[in-house]
């Protein structure tokens, strides 16, 4: 028998603003200690010297970390103009250079085609897998690899400020799986220039926001005491872009139980993903069908 994992059973989000110089796997273990939780994920990764919204699920709310991956996401970033690098982030070496730089007036212009349905090229330090290995690991090897191009939905790219000649500061809203060092490379591309990523944060993530988001140092001031568990979301915060239901007493026990249960009628189709509550509480996400839903994952509370 393998070991059962120590901890609290805790269930529900913790907003983090993550600080530069940490991975997202980093930030994960910190709130697991401080909240001395047994199970614990994170909705969408953040490169290590990015900062902004990470949020962590706790215990019951992992199973709603795919709803949140697949929500909207704003960035702000400041693109360097005039250099490329092998990671498309500052981080890595200039493999190329330019003098031209673009008026402002180019530079919006050139964001067009950046918006809607695109197809993007992932960065070669990135984590994306080419034939079962991590494409950064085989780029740190020395390795020439060819990744292939992905779609993305850009909902908004817009030029917010022009701080001098070398940088441009933007903000883009986006869909699951969005590369922004790849937007700095591509735009430095399209402007005849090159380009990277200088700085990059993650102003919102789905429901959740930088602004509300716990410190790092703030997460160690209050861990491991009943402070920290007062900046606890609830699991349903994972759950927004879902339509709720409300489930009957019979229909709740059934749903906890993996079957199809009674929810209450409501303005919703035929096959439509929803989640039904039970006194407050998500009891389980699944399909509606003829005045019932027909359970995906259940919530064990």
């Amino acid at each position: 028998m393998g070991r059962s994992r120590k901890g609290r059973d805790i269930s529900g989000w913790l907003v983090v603003d993550k600080p530069a110089g940490l991975t997202s796997t980093a930030v994960v273990n910190k709130v697991r200690w401080a909240l001395q939780a047994k199970k614990a994920g994170h909705a969408g990764t953040l490169d290590p010297e990015a900062t902004g919204v990470l949020a962590v699920a706790l215990g019951e709310a992992t199973k709603t970390v795919p709803y949140i991956t697949d929500a909207l996401k704003a960035y702000r970033f400041t693109v360097r103009l005039g250099q490329a690098t092998n990671t498309d982030d500052a981080e890595g070496e200039v493999i190329a250079q330019s003098d031209t730089r673009p008026s402002d007036d180019e530079v919006k212009d050139a964001l067009g085609p950046f918006v809607g349905d695109i197809m993007q090229v992932p960065p070669k330090f990135s984590a994306v897998k080419i034939d079962g290995q991590r494409a950064y690991k085989l780029a740190r090897d020395g390795e020439d690899v060819e990744i292939e191009a992905r779609p993305l939905w850009v909902e908004e790219l817009v030029l917010t400020d022009r701080p001098d000649p070398d940088h441009v500061e933007l903000e883009m809203v986006c869909g699951k799986g969005g590369y922004v060092r790849s937007i700095a490379r591509d735009l430095g591309e399209a402007l005849g220039c090159y380009g990277h990523v200088r700085e990059l944060r993650r102003i919102w993530s789905g429901p959740f926001e930088a602004a509300d988001g716990l410190t790092f140092d703030q997460i160690e001031e209050m861990a491991q005491t009943p402070a920290l568990d007062e900046h606890l979301r609830p699991i349903s915060e994972g759950l927004a872009d879902l339509p709720e239901l409300r489930a009957t007493a019979e229909g709740a026990a059934r749903l906890r139980n993996g079957n199809p249960g009674m929810v209450l009628a409501a303005d919703v189709e035929y096959g439509e993903e929803c989640w039904a509550s039970f006194e407050g509480k998500p009891v389980a996400v699944g399909r509606y069908k003829a005045g019932e839903l027909h359970p995906a994952r259940v919530f064990n509370l």
